[in-house]
């Protein structure tokens, strides 16, 4: 199923971008501010009301020493309290064990799982397994706590007013030293173990020769509600899952980890991996109620950092998710501001067709066009869904920067756009539903993008019914925030008083 395309603005260049306006975009920010915004083009629908939460990469150096890739950076939140048509902007960097002890020591100390080394060489960093928890993937309020996420080790729990870093969290004393707690949780908004009340998932995984799977779903209190765990074989990188009312959804990616290199100090784990397009991938469905048996089913090979959404639906689940041809890693030798983005996989839209009775799956491309970082409405997640908002690339073909939203209708097979290229970068879109709405496009999207003709970035919310309007508002910021992960709004306040 292709979906008809609306043009985005012309823009003359034969690029939207130039790689000097991205990679600005990858400055640290080593500053924290506490300020209202002031500077805002448009107005804020009175309507909206609540709290942004953005969290990513802060910093992409170390007292000059640069950082391997962006997803070694320490985790930094930005927070954008809405209210009353007024918002109010907010960072902090989470104080997390790494952070501070370099900080006090003015150089990097760690070494980080997708390309940062010790200073030194080989010899520095032989053996040395000490990699630190950067906190810097997802930020989520739930339970009356606001958690930074990282996917390899525990959360850390923030104060949502002041953003202060009370310590690591155990999630109810659930969670042992160790133990990790995944940056993507689902939320099912009406869990039928749970009489139709609201229910976040989210998992754990311990990689190696077999792996194994631990999901956790806690009710809105924070509890641990259910918690099962399931050894499947193989290595198994996983960094997300998609849900369904009685699954819950991974894709075991068909990748090698030889950790030789690692071990001897040569490269990070990251580096480690080796995509084979040889080998299928693994659809690995855990049922929720963790009595069933798991089962895997494999299909095409290609590799996934996200899934879109899934539904079930006439004995058969269906799966959206971003797919690659390969696995995209930056050389160990590389600058990955300098990334080639003509001779790196491009990721697309894809779906997944998954027959229970013959245990066989059928895929077709959805989306052709360079995307990543899918949002939808949130009564939709787990089931059958019309419309998915998603970062993606100005131009309709080849591979780029996100500058751009794209919304998909699969019931009109249509699609809208809208672009804040030649200068603008964006990322994950938020989907906010408008109080009291009932369609399933009636809200906004939140977007926090980079906009290098000022060197700052805009907090840009765009009335999701309807994108080719152009912004509702965009709040200039007084500086810029690095490229970030990803982002959550809750409708409690968590601003200051006005």
């Amino acid at each position: 199923m292709q979906l008809q395309k609306r043009q985005p603005q012309t823009i003359s260049s034969e690029k939207s971008y130039t790689r000097q306006d991205w990679q600005k975009g990858y400055e640290s920010q080593p500053r924290e501010f506490d300020y209202w915004i002031e500077d805002i083009e448009g107005e804020i629908p009175p309507e909206l009301q609540g709290t942004f939460f953005k969290n990513g990469p802060g910093l992409l150096d170390i007292n000059g020493a640069p950082i391997h890739h962006p997803f070694d950076g320490d985790g930094m939140i930005s927070k954008i309290a809405i209210n009353q048509g007024r918002a109010h902007f907010s960072n902090r960097f989470v104080q997390t064990e790494g952070y501070i002890a370099e900080k006090k020591a003015g150089k990097i100390l760690y070494r980080g799982v997708f390309g940062t080394q010790k200073p030194g060489g080989w010899f520095a960093n032989i053996f040395n397994f000490n990699i630190k928890n950067i906190a810097n993937t997802n930020v989520i309020y739930w339970g009356n706590k606001l958690l930074a996420l990282w996917e390899a080790a525990q959360p850390h729990r923030l104060d949502p007013y002041t953003l202060e870093t009370l310590g690591l969290d155990s999630i109810q004393g659930t969670l042992n030293p160790g133990d990790a707690f995944a940056a993507h949780p689902r939320i099912d908004p009406h869990s039928q173990a749970d009489g139709g009340a609201p229910c976040l998932v989210n998992f754990a995984v311990k990689p190696g020769p077999s792996s194994t799977i631990t999901i956790y779903e806690l009710n809105p209190t924070g509890e641990v509600v259910r918690q099962h765990s399931h050894i499947i074989p193989g290595f198994a990188f996983l960094h997300d899952m998609a849900i369904t009312p009685n699954y819950c959804i991974f894709f075991q990616n068909p990748v090698r980890f030889n950790p030789l290199p690692f071990l001897l100090g040569w490269r990070s784990p990251g580096q480690c991996i080796d995509f084979n397009p040889h080998e299928k991938t693994q659809i690995i469905l855990i049922p929720r109620d963790g009595k069933s048996a798991v089962k895997i089913i494999e299909t095409e090979p290609c590799f996934v950092f996200h899934h879109a959404n899934a539904w079930e639906e006439n004995g058969e689940i269906f799966i959206d998710s971003i797919c690659y041809e390969s696995f995209p890693s930056v050389d160990p030798d590389g600058d990955f501001r300098e990334v080639d983005f003509d001779t790196v996989p491009a990721g697309q839209l894809w779906r997944f067709q998954v027959n229970l009775e013959t245990q066989t799956v059928q895929h077709q491309v959805i989306e052709t066009r360079c995307c990543e970082f899918p949002s939808l409405h949130p009564e939709q997640v787990g089931r059958p869904y019309r419309y998915l908002y998603i970062g993606t690339a100005h131009a309709a073909q080849g591979n780029a920067p996100l500058q751009a939203v794209l919304k998909l209708d699969f019931q009109t097979q249509t699609q809208q756009i809208w672009s804040a290229a030649p200068r603008g970068f964006t990322g994950e879109p938020v989907f906010v539903p408008r109080p009291g709405g009932t369609r399933e496009d009636d809200g906004w999207l939140l977007v926090l993008m980079y906009d290098a003709t000022h060197h700052r970035s805009d907090v840009v919310i765009l009335d999701a019914e309807d994108l080719t309007q152009g912004p509702t508002a965009r709040l200039h910021l007084k500086h810029h925030v690095p490229y970030g992960l990803h982002g959550s709004f809750t409708s409690e306040w968590f601003g200051p008083e006005a």
